[in-house]
């Protein structure tokens, strides 16, 4: 594909539903095909975009070379591998695909109770949402056990599966970080911590690093999402400006401590 013909992908940056994008395509060594423009969380959505989105926010969307636009990631990953089936990621047996689906069908769940986790601001409630996300985690571990015992990934390579949980494992560092949450050493999640610890070290997911996930996703922890403003601050944990990697570590304690602008690094 020529530099002059190429698709668009509107993103957030560090967004997981964007990175699917980013390792799908890594995976099939296209990442020259499209070009990834970053979108600011902090401010409202530019006239021309709001246009090209039909008034929505929800991002990533992909504008194909001429002009018409497909969103949601789940349909864009498939739109994609329509595109350029060779090499194909999915499974191209119906029965394993159909097996690859079902594992699929599980993120919505899994990612609504992690973010739920992060967000949450009762102390008293920590464990309640704790014991969620280890449901979460066995609810894999008991599909992955059925359907691969023995495997690292679902199938003998990382996949379609993989590539739509990944991202959402690699955001999940900031539950480690500021939950203080990790999987028991137990039998019951052996088959899907080896799962993850696989994913996240595969080298198609590069994308984000740990430092950067909790840097970012700070106001996620304290309580305020998609680039709101919390009291007494005047910049998101998602601007785009200081570069994060020039920022501290922020305090890991969310429920005691509340991080000034200065404190985090976001004042020039």
């Amino acid at each position: 594909m020529t530099s002059d013909a190429r698709m668009i992908v509107y993103h957030i940056p560090v967004c997981p539903f964007s990175q699917r994008l980013e390792i799908l395509l890594d995976l099939k060594g296209l990442k020259d095909a499209v070009t990834f423009h970053k979108v600011d969380i902090t401010v409202p959505r530019p006239d021309w975009l709001q246009q090209k989105l039909r008034n929505t926010t929800a991002l990533p969307a992909l504008e194909t070379e001429d002009g018409r636009i497909v969103k949601e990631s789940l349909v864009i990953l498939r739109y994609l591998e329509d595109r350029f089936p060779e090499p194909m990621i999915r499974q191209a047996d119906p029965y394993r695909h159909a097996v690859e689906n079902m594992l699929i069908a599980f993120e919505g769940d899994f990612t609504t109770t992690g973010y739920r986790y992060v967000l949450n601001q009762d102390r008293d409630q920590r464990d309640a949402f704790r014991q969620a996300m280890l449901a979460q985690y066995r609810k894999l571990d008991d599909f992955l056990a059925h359907h691969s015992p023995q495997g690292t990934f679902l199938f003998e390579e990382f996949g379609l599966a993989e590539t739509v949980f990944t991202p959402m494992f690699m955001r999940f560092w900031f539950l480690d970080y500021y939950e203080d949450f990790a999987l028991p050493d137990t039998a019951d999640y052996a088959r899907v911590r080896r799962w993850r610890d696989a994913c996240m070290s595969h080298p198609a997911a590069r994308q984000v690093t740990h430092d950067e996930i909790v840097k970012l996703y700070y106001d996620y922890a304290k309580g305020a999402g998609n680039g709101a403003l919390l009291p007494g601050r005047r910049f998101s944990s998602f601007a785009f400006e200081p570069h994060w990697a020039t920022r501290p570590m922020p305090p890991r304690d969310k429920y005691g401590v509340s991080a000034t602008d200065t404190e985090l690094g976001l004042v020039v």
